[in-house]
C-alpha cells in the first residue's frame, strides 16, 4: 500500500461504478466530469501516520466490554491481507463496523425501529500479524430496510477499513455472507459488473475457524490490488451502509 508509483489500474467491472442508477445515492454523488488523477509523492503516502500500538488486543472482540454479552449469533471472522502476488501485508490496521443482530447501527442517524442492543458497540479494530492475518469475534448482523427502492433490504454485511502507511492509503469494503437470499436484489452488491469480483466480497464458511460450542467461523481474505483485488468503495465517497 506504500507504492508511491500508484496501483495497477483495476480490470473493467471489478470495482464499484461511480454511477449505478439502481443505487440511488450514486446518482447524486457520482462525478459529472472525469476524475483528475493527482500524482502522489512521498509526503502523501508516509504521513500522517496512525499509531498502531494504540490498538489493544481485546478491541478485536466485539462481544466484550459491556455488562452482558450482546444478543445474536456469535461468529468468528478471520483472514489474511495480501498483495497482488499473494504476499502477506503485516502490521496493517483493520477496522470493522456493523449493525446489531436486529439490523440497527449504534448511531443517532439510524432511525430504523429495530431495537438497540446496549451491550453491543458495533465496531472493533485489529492489526495484522507478520503473516498478514487478522481475526474478529462478533455477532452476525441482521438485514435492514434502507428505502432505496420499494421493499428494499440490505443483506447482512460487515464493513471493513484498511489503513496503509498514511490516511491517504485507506481502503473501505464490505463483506457479505454465503447463501444470503438478499444478494441478488441488492444494488450496492451489483455496482460490480464482474460476477467474479462480486463473489470476492462473499466470505466462505470455514469449519476450521469455528470455535466449538461458541461461534461459527468465516474466512475473508482481502487482496489489495491486481487482478484478484477485493473490490473497494470509490475514493472520497461516503461510507455505504
Amino acid at each position: 500500500m506504500s507504492d508511491i508509483l500508484g496501483y495497477r489500474r483495476p480490470g473493467v467491472g471489478t470495482q464499484p461504478a461511480y454511477l449505478h442508477p439502481p443505487y440511488r445515492s450514486s446518482v447524486a454523488r457520482a462525478p459529472a466530469q472525469p476524475p483528475v488523477r493527482v500524482p502522489r509523492t512521498l509526503t502523501e503516502v508516509t504521513g500522517p501516520l496512525f499509531g498502531h500500538l494504540a490498538v489493544a488486543p481485546d478491541e478485536a472482540d466485539l462481544t466484550l466490554g459491556a455488562a452482558a454479552p450482546p444478543i445474536g449469533e456469535r461468529i468468528r471472522v478471520e483472514g489474511r491481507v495480501l498483495d497482488e502476488d499473494g504476499r502477506p501485508v503485516p502490521h496493517t490496521l483493520v477496522e470493522l463496523w456493523q449493525c446489531n443482530a436486529a439490523g440497527r447501527y449504534h448511531h443517532p442517524l439510524d432511525q430504523h425501529d429495530a431495537p438497540l442492543d446496549p451491550n453491543f458497540r458495533g465496531f472493533g479494530r485489529a492489526v495484522t500479524d507478520a503473516a498478514g492475518r487478522y481475526r474478529f469475534t462478533t455477532i452476525r448482523p441482521g438485514a435492514y430496510p434502507w428505502r432505496n427502492h420499494a421493499n428494499a433490504w440490505r443483506p447482512a454485511h460487515l464493513h471493513f477499513s484498511l489503513f496503509g502507511p498514511s490516511f491517504l492509503t485507506r481502503l473501505v469494503t464490505q463483506m457479505y455472507f454465503p447463501g444470503d437470499p438478499l444478494l441478488p436484489f441488492d444494488p450496492i452488491f451489483h455496482c460490480l459488473a464482474d460476477p467474479a469480483a462480486r463473489e470476492r466480497l462473499v466470505a466462505a464458511f470455514d469449519l476450521e475457524a469455528t470455535v466449538p460450542e461458541f461461534a461459527l467461523g468465516y474466512r475473508f481474505d482481502i487482496v489489495l490490488r491486481g487482478r484478484e483485488a477485493t473490490p473497494v468503495e470509490e475514493p472520497g465517497g461516503e461510507a455505504r451502509r
